[in-house]
């Protein structure tokens, strides 16, 4: 009106019939053809001192994915343009809809930077967007999505599993799901879960240790979804009481296959589905890659290569236990060598290597598996996890009577894996004799090429743990920026942080006299043993990590 674009008549018309219908101001402004959608778009740039953009110029490979939710984008009419560090730039027609910039900040934790464009143009790419995001039931999946699974030979013959199997055996859940896995297996990600809510349905990837949404798929499929996850991990279909467990196998390409450990979960709204990717070729990287210390990698090998004793890994779950013990045993597995592993389940297969799952139902126990292995001549044994005093019992004989014993626990960090033990109700003199080294570990997130110099005060980075004459400033910390590489999210791949404790004469005389773990870390640290945290300090002064990482894996 102020323009003179409109009489007050008509301001007052459409006004009115805006909210009879329920409908935004500015689709009866444009549906009234009183003024164009570009013409409208150019004086919402002018008036409101916005850059104005072409979006018919624009192709939809450039958009950044995944940075606005698929379900505001569609409600509020906004487009994600371009994201560089925190800053954001976003398509919007209508500039006074304040309430989507504002909702987009909020979830997105960045600075909007709105662009004005055409509205006709703005709502054709939201559909095609949508059509996009849709594509999940009935185009999401083509022909080069069709992948392989592995048949298994227990495959069960009930005819419930034979129902579900046809049920949704021609629906495209099954491509989705086959879309779903190979985007996984393109992002490097390490699990897949599928998690049911009230009101929608997600998909997220841990990448990098990190859980990314990477779909929303419509509700309605998520039952099918999980019988077809069940069907391929040979789970009872009829069951959805109580949490299972399976695993299947992924033919990725001829050469390359693809193990998949499944758990179901039964939550409020449905069962949650977690499938875990474990890949064999994480194995043969070699125990260089793995970001060992050049002294601390000289102490594992020389443990590894003793004729006999233990050896134990310690961290939580997903802190590269697995793929630690595995790169060990594929230096180890030679022709003249025996080596047998109980696991619940195996994660990696290892030619070469007698693999044992256990399976506590058929009374087949980690106790169980360990006594026969003692009976098959072995030279190496490699128990999955020590869980309770039976298993540490047993696995402390055989290395006490001339095997080397691999095993992982669940402890913070070294020093506290010994107290562990005797809290199990292992014998202190049993401790001293057959553990010969124990090693902690942390996967912090590894800094992509794009990384640049941060500038930290000299106090805080004594306070994180550096020694004032390390903080010379002669070199600087580095921090992440983001590109293409990684995503904008800075970080590429992960970096092992390692404590390694050899068990020394005088450490032992602080097991045998009942020593506790400050008394035991303080004597492993006055024999030069780093502690994680110093271990992560040393990986953020080489520039493979960020201070930030480091102080939040790790306690000092």
């Amino acid at each position: 009106m102020q323009a003179g674009r409109l009489s007050a008549a008509q301001a007052e018309s459409l006004q009115k019939k805006s909210v009879a219908e329920k409908q935004a101001f500015i689709d009866v402004l444009l549906s009234s053809g009183t003024i164009e959608s570009k013409a409208l778009a150019a004086f919402c740039s002018e008036t409101f001192a916005y850059p104005l953009m072409d979006l018919n110029a624009l192709s939809m490979e450039a958009l950044p994915a995944k940075v606005i939710d698929n379900r505001l984008m569609q409600t509020q009419r906004v487009v994600a343009l371009s994201k560089r560090g925190n800053k954001m730039s976003v398509a919007i027609s209508d500039p006074t809809n304040i309430q989507a910039l504002d909702q987009i900040k909020f979830q997105t934790e960045s600075t909007v930077e709105p662009v004005i464009v055409a509205h006709d143009a703005l709502l054709q790419l939201l559909a095609r967007i949508n059509k996009s995001s849709e594509q999940t039931i009935a185009d999401l999946a083509g022909d080069e999505n069709e992948i392989q699974f592995a048949e298994e030979e227990d495959a069960p013959a009930t005819q419930a599993a034979a129902d579900a199997a046809n049920e949704v055996e021609d629906a495209p859940v099954v491509r989705f799901l086959n879309k779903m896995l190979m985007d996984a297996v393109n992002l490097g990600a390490s699990d897949l879960h599928f998690e049911p809510f009230e009101k929608f349905y997600r998909i997220r990837f841990r990448v990098d240790g990190v859980l990314i949404e990477h779909a929303q798929p419509p509700i309605s499929i998520k039952e099918k979804l999980v019988s077809r996850i069940k069907v391929l991990a040979k789970l009872d279909i009829s069951e959805k009481r109580v949490p299972q467990d399976g695993r299947m196998r992924l033919i990725v390409s001829p050469t390359k296959t693809i193990d998949l450990r499944i758990s179901t979960l039964p939550t409020l709204f449905g069962e949650k589905t977690v499938m875990r990717i474990l890949d064999a070729t994480q194995a043969q990287m070699g125990i260089d890659s793995l970001g060992y210390d050049p002294d601390q990698k000289e102490l594992l090998l020389d443990a590894i290569q003793r004729p006999y004793g233990m050896v134990l890994v310690t961290g939580p779950t997903g802190s590269g236990k697995t793929v630690s013990l595995y790169t060990c045993l594929n230096i180890l597995n030679k022709p003249g060598i025996n080596i047998s592993t109980a696991e619940d389940p195996a994660e990696i297969n290892l030619p070469g290597v007698n693999q044992v799952n256990v399976n506590d139902k058929a009374g087949l126990t980690f106790p169980v598996a360990l006594k026969s292995f003692l009976r098959q001549d072995p030279d190496i044994i490699m128990v999955g996890e020590i869980r309770d005093l039976e298993t540490a019992d047993i696995a402390i004989k055989a290395a006490q009577t001339g095997h080397m014993v691999f095993s992982t626990l669940h402890t913070n960090d070294a020093p506290s894996t010994l107290t562990r033990l005797m809290n199990m109700g292992v014998l202190p003199f049993n401790i001293a004799s057959s553990v010969i080294l124990i090693t902690a570990q942390r996967l912090a997130r590894r800094l992509c090429n794009c990384k640049q110099p941060v500038d930290i005060a000299p106090e805080l980075l004594v306070k994180a743990g550096f020694k004032p004459e390390d903080v010379d400033g002669t070199w600087k910390p580095y921090g992440p920026v983001g590109c293409e590489r990684c995503n904008g999210g800075g970080y590429k791949g992960r970096v092992g942080i390692y404590q390694i404790m050899p068990i020394t004469p005088a450490i032992e005389a602080l097991i045998l006299a009942n020593g506790n773990a400050m008394q035991i870390a303080a004597q492993s640290e006055a024999e030069g043993v780093k502690s994680l945290r110093q271990s992560g300090l040393v990986k953020v002064r080489a520039g493979l990590t960020s201070l930030e990482e480091v102080l939040g894996c790790t306690n000092e």
